[in-house]
């Protein structure tokens, strides 16, 4: 028997229950697809929603509590379904809708990068700065089966995270802070404790009780525990690497289809009880995911009527931005965009243990020679990228002030000079090989040229290219890489999310080192350990961490560039979007159409 179908909604159960739905979810199909042509579902009736500009970054766009329709969501590839295995922000907005996970991303204008309750009754208590973390589930939640959600559960899907060789390709955050070195946990299928202990660093006494021991103190952690990586999963219901094929819901929402060529159809969750959760309105009936579509077609559907969100996360295409300021008629298209940074960093590191760049001088002559506004341009001008000069993205509040420098040429043939090498030298750059960056990386490098600094662009392969090309800290010095441009963002939106993998010392590895440059500063260690102990006072913490980040940025080891900005188009129907910022996206656990 299909378990999607056996675990569906009451139209898909029972013999003539699954034919009916197996027709009702083609029929859904064919209309989503027709409506692309007839400019979509209702439009000779519903009326355009606008707002204005960036309505939904700090309010409410189109506010509204009314139930039901089909919100109609559009997006790029799908990685997987599967909360422990997909590394998609899109993805995981999607997964709002169906997991739940102990804290979650706050819905409220202008807070969605703030933590509150879900599973939880609270953000987790630590009795020791942070090494120990304790959450308390709240009563009344059930997965879509009927089953209760308990502690063991939620514990069973951190658990998963472990086994590499199964459950590929989501966030590893809890491996590195749960995980023995001594002696490391090989994930539920293989283990063979008797009674199944499990992963020795998760505790549950009891059904609504679940206690984190990490190795060392991280005050991020509930950050951690909002990914949905850390969502519940039933081990009786857990087909290893297929679960993504089916997963089990604990939201408003279950997974009714998914097809590689109509897309994902998500149903009501009977078994959602909305007096158990405070993040998610689930106004819309039914959710239909068109997936694998274009920039330019996303745009065409939001355009055409045929789509009300887009979770992508990239925002609008160039011929959509060339047309803000047409007026449709109706709402003007520029009344209906909200535009943010992603915070997703451009960014030059300069490997600290390649010569000339060994010597802090010489990283300062490239620092200084670099002109912000011309690799702006490049990257399509201010609607598409905004300069900086900080390791710290926009979306994060109390960064260093922005000085915004200026290309300074003859400070940089000082700083050469100071290095040894006042006419110049070479070096290789690498880029991921896609056009937009290796078009960065050709203009830096003209740039370093006027100096004398000769810099060979060396377009890697872009899939292989964190894992293996510049993760791989040998491999880069065999091949006499001196600089690597890359983009840089962190899994949560915090200070030490975004600055610890860049610049501790103590994080650099053999395997998927994330510290490009290989900075390794005592005093940038010792300024992140001070802001990892001032975590419990907020404002001390901050400025802690932007001691970091100055810091860090003194060295010269990394040259920020630029930072991305997105433009947001809402769809003709959307109601109550609201802006989340950590997915760059309309938060769909709040969104309606009616």
């Amino acid at each position: 028997m299909d378990s999607t179908l056996e675990r569906g909604p009451a139209w898909a159960r029972g013999t003539r229950g699954r034919v009916a739905g197996i027709a009702a979810v083609v029929l859904l199909v064919v209309g989503v697809a027709v409506s692309c042509a007839n400019a979509g579902e209702d439009r000779a009736t519903l009326p355009v929603f606008g707002g204005g500009p960036d309505a939904g970054v700090t309010g409410v766009r189109a506010p509204s509590e009314a139930v039901g329709g089909t919100l109609r969501v559009v997006t790029g590839e799908v990685d997987s379904l599967d909360p422990q295995r997909s590394y998609l922000p899109g993805v995981w907005n999607l997964m709002r809708l169906y997991t739940r996970t102990l804290v979650s991303y706050s819905s409220e204008p202008g807070r969605t990068d703030e933590l509150e309750p879900d599973l939880a009754t609270d953000l987790g208590t630590t009795p020791d700065g942070g090494t120990t973390w304790t959450f308390t589930l709240r009563d009344g939640v059930r997965f879509e089966t009927g089953q209760p959600v308990t502690s063991r559960d939620v514990k069973y899907g951190i658990e998963r995270s472990f086994a590499s060789d199964v459950v590929v390709g989501g966030p590893t955050r809890v491996v590195e802070l749960l995980d023995d070195p001594g002696n490391p946990y090989a994930g539920p299928y293989q283990d063979e404790t008797p009674g199944r202990l499990g992963l020795a660093s998760v505790e549950t006494p009891d059904d609504r009780t679940i206690t984190f021991r990490l190795r060392a103190p991280q005050p991020d952690f509930p950050y951690v525990m909002a990914l949905p990586s850390s969502s519940p999963v039933p081990a009786d219901h857990d087909t290893g690497a297929d679960y993504g094929r089916d997963p089990v819901s604990s939201g408003p929402y279950l997974v009714a289809t998914r097809d590689d060529v109509t897309g994902i159809v998500l149903e009501r969750n009977p078994q959602w009880d909305p007096a158990t959760d405070g993040v998610r309105t689930a106004l819309p009936d039914r959710v239909v995911v068109r997936t694998g579509l274009t920039g330019v077609q996303r745009d065409q559907a939001l355009l055409a009527g045929s789509a009300d969100v887009d979770v992508s996360g990239a925002g609008i295409q160039a011929p959509t931005t060339a047309r803000l300021g047409e007026d449709t008629g109706e709402v003007r298209l520029v009344d209906r965009i909200d535009e943010v940074t992603n915070n997703v960093v451009r960014l030059l590191a300069l490997p600290t243990d390649v010569p000339p760049f060994d010597d802090p001088a010489c990283r300062a002559a490239v620092a200084a020679v670099v002109d912000r506004a011309a690799v702006q341009e490049v990257l399509g001008g201010p609607a598409e990228a905004v300069r900086t000069s900080q390791l710290w993205p926009r979306g994060v509040d109390g960064g260093p002030e922005e000085p915004d420098p200026t290309a300074d040429p003859a400070t940089a043939t000082e700083s050469l000079a100071a290095c040894g090498r006042p006419e110049g030298f070479g070096t290789v750059l690498a880029v991921p090989d896609a056009p937009t960056g290796v078009a960065v990386a050709e203009e830096v490098a003209g740039q370093l040229s006027r100096i004398g600094i000769q810099a060979e662009v060396r377009a890697l392969d872009a899939p292989s290219f964190y894992a293996t090309e510049v993760g791989n800290p040998d491999r880069v010095r065999d091949n006499g890489i001196g600089i690597v441009l890359a983009t840089w963002t962190a899994d949560f939106p915090t200070p030490g999310s975004f600055l610890v993998p860049l610049v501790d010392g103590r994080s650099v590895s053999t395997v998927g080192n994330t510290n490009f440059a290989r900075l390794r500063d005592p005093t940038v260690d010792g300024l992140i350990d001070a802001a990892r102990a001032a975590a419990g006072d907020p404002e001390a913490a901050r400025a802690a961490w932007r001691e970091v980040a100055t810091a860090a940025t003194a060295t010269g080891a990394y040259v920020p560039l630029a930072e991305s900005r997105v433009q947001l188009l809402a769809g003709q129907r959307l109601r109550n979007g609201v802006v989340m910022g950590p997915y760059t996206s309309y938060d769909l656990a709040t969104a309606g159409v009616r």
